[in-house]
């Protein structure tokens, strides 16, 4: 059973394809045996000679030619605000002035500074009068009564010197013997028994606070120092007198400073020693030997001696470094008066001249130095424009850098991108035409004034900015408006020109339908072209003006009613070389 009705699906199908191949195929024999023929027109148009422009367009928006900040190069207060947002200005006016007190007193003092050195610059180059050269002579010899003064002190602090040391040395013995008995001895007082009194003060107290031990120690240590240097300074005194050497009378002077220096502090010391021991022993209620300050009331009397030769001596130090500086500084002076005294009898030389006219150079640079410090505190355009917008007002603070205002030039440009294709047919000085979204029936001409060299990508696409200058200005026209514009890259005057609808083309020749006489079917004619733009193009040879040339091919199908129509391009307004066309009609049979 399944079988059967498989039979008779195939079967139907079969049929099926069989009619419709009958029914499309009496379809177009009707229609080759009793259709109609085709009908064929052509749109004519006649060559002319125009005007034939190229150009590329672009889309931008409008800036200004120039843009700028103006910035203050000072910091202080604003106390004067020239010029308000919308308003013109020129080149030089005054937006803004901050507060120039300091500035202004800088340039008085720099202006006085220059009449000095002009002053100095004109007595220079007079000849000396009587006064000035007695002057002079005075201020020589006031330097070398100096110098002779200096002298004697010099000779006076010696002199004094030696007293001192003389004097010290009356004491510097009897402090040396006590400091020995004091520490070196056997005082009954302190116990006696052989033992030295600074090993009684250090071992009555050490099991209380050892710290003694090192008062013991620092105590023998600095009598053993300043006993090796007394010992040497007492057998240089012995060795001189008032008559030796100045330089061996002032190491002497110095070297007996340091033996009473070192002196002083073995007294402090042993005061030290004595002082710890008797605080200890009060610490712990116990009383100390009367001894011991028998020894404290000795060594105070020490510590005065000492600090009071101690100062004698430094004193006289200081004395002779005094004087020996006032000798080198005295000097000085004589050989600088000395020579200053000669030039002034001699007159000023070249060098003394070239040396103040430079002096006179740098003191101008410095007032004009000034005065441009100065001239920084007025704010001013740097071009004629526009005040675009004003950042201060009266009592604000400015800083050095901070935008006071901004500045625009009422000149317009137009900025638009290009991509690489399109740059390389624009240079700078090519004529442009400028439409604005904004402004209706504003058209605005136009020339290319700059083109990056540099271009920018965007998503592998390569741009290129060109500016394009206004021809002309208007009041209407603001930044950042947006454009259109068309940039001429070739025109040819007088040329002939065809639609770009009427050219055809074979391999790589280029071919018109062209009428001769009262032909009804045009005929091919090769020809040559030049440029063309997106309608039009331009004829070198090949055709004439006046030639009849085939713009339009329109075929219709009179039964039924189909047309079918050959043409491209359109014709752009104010070009000649377009116009009507004619119709021509003629049979093409199937």
């Amino acid at each position: 059973m399944n079988h059967f009705i498989k039979k008779i699906l195939e079967r139907k199908l079969l049929s099926a394809i069989i009619i419709c191949a009958i029914i499309v195929g009496g379809y177009y024999i009707y229609g080759y045996y009793f259709g109609k023929k085709s009908d064929v027109r052509y749109v004519s148009s006649s060559v002319k000679r125009g005007t034939l422009i190229v150009s590329i367009s672009g889309s931008g928006q409008t800036t200004a030619l120039n843009q700028a900040d103006i910035k203050s190069k000072v910091s202080g207060d604003i106390i004067y605000v020239g010029a308000k947002s919308g308003q013109d200005v020129f080149h030089g006016n005054i937006v803004a002035q901050i507060d120039s007190i300091e500035a202004q007193k800088s340039v008085r003092d720099a202006e006085s500074s220059l009449d000095s050195a002009k002053l100095s610059f004109e007595k220079l180059k007079k000849p000396a009068d009587a006064l000035s050269i007695l002057q002079a002579e005075n201020s020589l010899s006031q330097a070398k009564e100096a110098k002779k003064k200096a002298e004697d002190d010099l000779v006076k602090s010696y002199d004094d010197g030696f007293n001192n040391v003389s004097n010290a040395f009356l004491d510097l013995p009897t402090v040396m013997t006590g400091l020995h008995e004091m520490l070196f001895s056997s005082d009954t007082g302190l116990g006696g028994g052989g033992q030295w009194n600074i090993d009684y003060y250090a071992g009555s107290v050490k099991t209380y606070d050892e710290r003694v031990l090192q008062y013991k120690e620092d105590a023998s240590n600095s009598y053993k120092k300043v006993r090796d240097a007394y010992d040497k300074n007492i057998s240089d005194y012995k060795s001189l007198n008032r008559f030796s050497k100045i330089a061996d009378i002032e190491n002497l002077i110095d070297e007996t400073y340091n033996t009473t220096k070192l002196m002083a502090e073995s007294v402090k010391n042993a005061n030290n020693l004595i002082q710890f021991y008797k605080d200890k022993l009060a610490e712990h209620n116990l009383k100390p030997q009367a001894f011991a300050d028998t020894h404290l009331l000795s060594l105070n009397s020490y510590t005065g001696k000492t600090n009071a030769h101690l100062g004698n001596l430094l004193s006289i130090l200081n004395n002779i470094k005094d004087s020996r500086d006032a000798i080198l500084n005295s000097e000085r002076t004589i050989a600088e008066k000395t020579e200053s005294f000669a030039k002034l009898k001699a007159g000023a030389d070249e060098l003394d001249i070239k040396s103040q006219e430079l002096t006179v150079k740098q003191r101008e640079n410095a007032l004009l130095d000034a005065k441009e410090r100065l001239s920084d505190y007025y704010i001013r355009a740097p071009f004629d424009g526009v005040i675009a917008k004003i950042n201060v007002k009266l009592g604000d603070s400015a800083s050095n850098g901070s935008v006071l205002a901004t500045i625009i030039t009422k000149q317009r440009l137009v900025e638009i991108s290009l991509n690489e294709v399109d740059i390389a047919k624009i240079k700078v000085g090519q004529k442009a035409n400028i439409a604005f979204d904004a402004i209706d029936g504003l058209s605005i001409a136009g020339e290319v004034s700059e083109i990056d060299s540099i271009g920018a990508v965007t998503q592998g696409v390569v741009n290129y900015t060109v500016k394009i200058i206004f021809n002309n200005q208007d009041d209407r026209v603001k930044p950042g408006m947006s454009v259109s514009v068309s940039i001429i890259t070739d025109i040819r005057q007088d040329a002939l020109v065809i639609p770009n609808s009427a050219i055809k083309q074979q391999r790589d020749t280029s071919y018109v339908e062209i009428y001769v006489g009262d032909t009804e079917e045009p005929l091919r004619q090769n020809v040559q072209t030049g440029i063309s733009n997106d309608t039009m193009t331009e004829i070198i040879s090949g055709i004439k003006e006046g030639d009849k040339i085939v713009t339009q091919t329109v075929v219709s199908s009179l039964q039924h009613g189909t047309q079918t129509s050959q043409s491209a391009g359109l014709l752009i307004p104010n070009i000649t070389g377009g116009g009507g066309g004619n119709f021509r009609t003629g049979g093409v049979g199937h």
